[in-house]
Order: C-alpha cells, then sequence, then structure tokens
C-alpha cells in the first residue's frame, strides 16, 4: 500500500470532502449488529468518526502515523498503524468493514482475505469513494483539462480505479444493490485551491518540477469559479457479505 498522503496531513483532514449522511443511514439499515465496525485505511478519521455515532467500538487503522494523529477523536474509536492487509484482529470479530477512498491502494487479493477473516458472517464490506466534482460548466472544462492534460501523467496508474468508478475492481463478495448518493457543498474559492492543492498528482507534479501546478490555472479558475459556488461529488459505493 502507498503512502501518499502523511507529509500533507493536516490540509487533508481540512479540505477533503466528507460521505453525505444518507450513506451512512443506508449502511445502518442494511445491518443487523451495530456492535464492532474496521474503518481501514482511515486517514483522518472521517468515516470511524460517523461510524462511532451508531456503533459501540470502531477500530480504525491506517500506514500513516501522521494521518491518525490528526484524526477525529471520539472515546469508542481506537486508533492503530497497521497495514490493510495484515491485521492482528481475532478472527470474525467485525460486523461492518468500511474503506473510504483507500481501496485501490491496497493488494485488493490479499486485503479480501483479510475482510473474509475478520468479517462476521452477517457482516458487510462497503467499499467507498468519490469521483471527480462537478461545479459549473466553465469550472468543469478547466478542472477536466487540468485533471487530464497538465497533471494527468503525475497520477499513481490505481487513479484509474476512481476513473472508472469502482466498478472495475475485484470485488469477490455478495453483491448489494445501492442508490446513487452525492455530497454537495458551496466552497469558497480559497477551499477549492486547498482541495485541489491535497491532490497525490499536484504532490508528485511538484516534487519533479519544483512548483505548483495550482498556480498555472489558478487566475482562470477564479474567473470560472467566482468567490464562491457550488461543488458536487459523485459518490462510489460497492456494498457486499461474505459468499455462502
Amino acid at each position: 500500500m502507498k503512502d501518499n498522503f502523511s507529509t500533507q496531513s493536516s490540509s487533508y483532514a481540512r479540505y477533503r470532502p466528507a460521505y453525505p449522511q444518507e450513506l451512512y443511514k443506508f449502511l445502518k439499515e442494511k445491518l443487523t449488529i451495530t456492535e464492532t465496525a474496521w474503518d481501514c485505511g482511515t486517514g483522518n478519521g472521517q468515516v470511524a468518526g460517523e461510524l462511532a455515532n451508531f456503533f459501540q467500538k470502531v477500530e480504525a487503522t491506517d500506514i500513516s502515523k501522521q494521518q491518525l494523529e490528526n484524526a477525529v477523536r471520539k472515546p469508542n474509536i481506537q486508533y492503530f498503524v497497521q497495514r490493510a492487509e495484515e491485521t492482528n484482529f481475532q478472527d470474525k470479530t467485525f460486523d461492518l468493514v468500511t474503506v473510504g477512498q483507500a481501496v485501490h491502494w491496497f493488494n485488493f487479493k490479499t486485503f479480501y482475505s483479510e475482510v473474509e477473516r475478520v468479517l462476521k458472517p452477517n457482516g458487510i464490506i462497503a467499499i467507498i469513494g468519490y469521483s471527480l466534482f462537478k461545479s459549473n460548466l466553465e469550472t468543469d472544462k478547466l478542472i477536466y483539462k487540468f485533471y487530464k492534460d497538465i497533471i494527468g501523467s503525475f497520477w499513481d496508474e490505481e487513479r484509474r480505479y476512481l476513473d472508472e468508478k469502482y466498478q472495475t475492481i475485484p470485488f469477490p463478495f455478495q453483491e448489494i444493490e445501492t442508490p446513487a448518493f452525492q455530497q454537495e457543498y458551496q466552497w469558497s474559492f480559497d477551499h477549492l485551491i486547498g482541495y485541489l492543492e491535497t491532490w497525490s498528482a499536484v504532490k508528485h507534479y511538484e516534487k519533479e518540477k519544483g512548483e505548483n501546478p495550482v498556480n498555472l490555472i489558478k487566475n482562470e479558475l477564479k474567473i470560472a469559479f467566482g468567490n464562491k459556488n457550488k461543488i458536487v461529488f459523485p459518490i462510489l459505493l460497492r456494498l457486499g457479505k461474505l459468499n455462502d
């Protein structure tokens, strides 16, 4: 599993979008028991914090100690620095396993084997993410050009799974049908810039070229986006249970 986010953990916690409450409500409705959940690749604890509202206990893991230092704190959440593919959890521990915007970094085969080991017989796995946001037409055109043409070659190859909306990832579970979700915001221009600067491809570009690529579109983006505007993130969700 790659760690692209330790060096910007505070920015990641500040600027990254959350998932809609409707998604958590949907997950809760699908569960028969809400004793223990594992949020894998928890990052800043965003998903773990929401799960803690209806689970008795949440175990949350990440390979980044720096990310966990910026994570949400609640009395029923425990954080551990552990790899997704190899944990010290007991067999058949969890009613729910979640992965938010991270599964594409994992070794699918070994991670899924770990899920099969630690998930209870009636437990559920939820693979969650979000794809490229939408705004007004001119902003969308500019962001797409930036995403594809300016920093396109700096994305890790695993990024394609998000572009393909997680439909091409291996998923060896009994699939549960899910509705469509989206998350809407009114973002300031400064927040948009802060978010773009958390992109891993932006960091890779900076490291190689010694300059921030966001500055290449900043003036044009300000004209297109304005001081404040709507941002919509399409939510990705694959839900499954263990095979009989």
